[in-house]
């Protein structure tokens, strides 16, 4: 009995096809095309994290340093174009990913695999190296879908009390998160295609929310009034990791690893939200405004230090990095979270200047932390700052948009544009400050 598997639509690379069979030559001693495959291979599995173009290309630049070769790249969100040459011969390839998401667990071992590469290259041979590739590229994802959802639970959950949501509320969208992000797993472990994935974890965490609330409603006479969360319920499919990155590589004038990750964002942005809306039409909600909440000044500032702290971590766990890396992160994004809202609260500083002081401490804090723990700084700050884009914003603006209530639509999308504008800035000019290497234009 024959079973049929769809067929690939990226054709697999041997890479070991390109490596001498004999151990005994040493890469550094190997010819262009071997050495040529070493450096493509590891800067398609860089991109393939979600890390952006300067970085990916930086790497490739430091093995071709060691090999004694030249290499240049032209890097986009899902593939990279690069020649090697060595004065004498030149090779060039086009490489692609068959999808793109974000693994900073992988990222790192990359990382460590770039700086012990100066004694790799003098002691092993291409064979030995591609060996070392294939066992990060077999690296699974630390977590399980049971986990993940957990994790997006978590997160959703303080994301609901950071936007003014009640303990109600936060039940709900923890339960409607978890449930949505263990769907999404699960589909793209099975790699569904990316627009299905939305589609349904979103659908399903609106509908576990909606209806939990009815039974709570029925049960226990928790008021319908608590509806106005069930929007923080789906965001943990705000893509806030390749929003940051794009800004990043567009402040360096990668143009096309930019674009293209900007683009990426914004389709997975309105799927999500014109979802939600659907939805919203379907089970008669509406984004109404939180009930305040009647907590001192000292009581609300610590409740927003623990629930930044749990909901970063949320999100660095979604994003595979290792329990540490995730503290980091946290702790990170606790303190710049918490300013940010703050400001906001007792300074009346327009929350885009926030959200730029905010993403500013947060990559001057990561850049410290990273000098001590050495983690890669991206695995840091990406995280700290996702629970700063205004999801809630951007659903409201299509919310109102599919009403055809245009003057509202256009006023929270400018809000929501505003702020996601000054999140990359904000990491930019820390990178600035802190990384002489990003400070010029080399």
């Amino acid at each position: 009995m024959t079973t049929n598997t769809l067929p690939q639509n990226h054709m697999e690379i041997y890479w070991h096809d390109y490596a001498s069979q004999m151990e005994d030559v040493k890469i550094r001693n190997a010819s262009l095309t071997e050495k040529a495959s070493i450096i493509g291979r590891t800067g398609l599995m860089l991109l393939s994290c979600g890390t952006g173009a300067w970085r990916v290309r930086s790497s490739m630049n430091s093995l071709a340093k060691q090999l004694n070769i030249t290499c240049t790249a032209n890097i986009g969100l899902m593939s990279i174009d690069y020649t090697c040459f060595d004065g004498d011969h030149c090779f060039s390839q086009s490489l692609c990913l068959t999808n793109t998401g974000v693994n900073t667990s992988k990222l790192n071992r990359l990382e460590h695999f770039i700086q012990e590469f100066s004694e790799n290259c003098e002691n092993l041979s291409g064979e030995q190296l591609h060996a070392q590739l294939d066992e990060i590229e077999q690296l699974h994802g630390l977590y399980s879908p049971v986990a993940l959802g957990f994790a997006a639970a978590l997160a959703c959950g303080c994301f609901t009390f950071l936007l003014g949501g009640d303990l109600n509320e936060m039940i709900l969208a923890f339960l409607g998160a978890g449930i949505g992000n263990f769907l999404r797993c699960k589909l793209t472990k099975h790699h569904f295609t990316l627009f299905l994935c939305i589609v349904s974890s979103v659908a399903a965490a609106c509908l576990v929310y909606v209806g939990t609330l009815n039974l709570a409603e029925h049960f226990f006479s928790v008021s319908l009034q608590h509806e106005a969360g069930y929007i923080c319920s789906m965001l943990f499919i705000i893509p806030g990791f390749p929003f940051i990155t794009s800004g990043i590589d567009l402040a360096k004038l990668d143009m096309r690893s930019g674009l293209e990750r900007l683009a990426y964002a914004i389709v997975i942005i309105l799927v999500a939200t014109v979802t939600a809306w659907i939805m919203a039409l379907l089970f008669h909600l509406k984004p109404m405004d939180f009930p305040p909440l009647h907590l001192s000044a000292g009581t609300h500032l610590l409740l927003r230090l623990i629930t930044s702290f749990g909901g970063v971590f949320g999100f660095s766990i979604m994003f595979n990095s290792p329990r540490s890396i995730a503290a980091a992160a946290a702790f990170i994004g606790a303190i710049a979270n918490t300013l940010r809202l703050e400001l906001v609260d007792f300074v009346a500083i327009p929350p885009a200047a926030a959200a730029f002081i905010g993403a500013l401490t947060a990559g001057i804090l990561a850049s410290l932390l990273k000098n001590k723990l050495g983690y890669p700084r991206i695995s840091i700050t990406v995280p700290a700052i996702v629970i700063m884009v205004p999801g809630l914003y951007l659903y409201k603006a299509v919310y109102n948009l599919g009403i055809m209530s245009l003057t509202t639509s256009a006023s929270w999308f400018a809000s929501a544009m505003l702020i996601i504008l000054a999140l990359p800035l904000g990491l930019i000019f820390a990178r600035i400050i802190t990384d002489k290497s990003f400070r010029y234009c080399t």
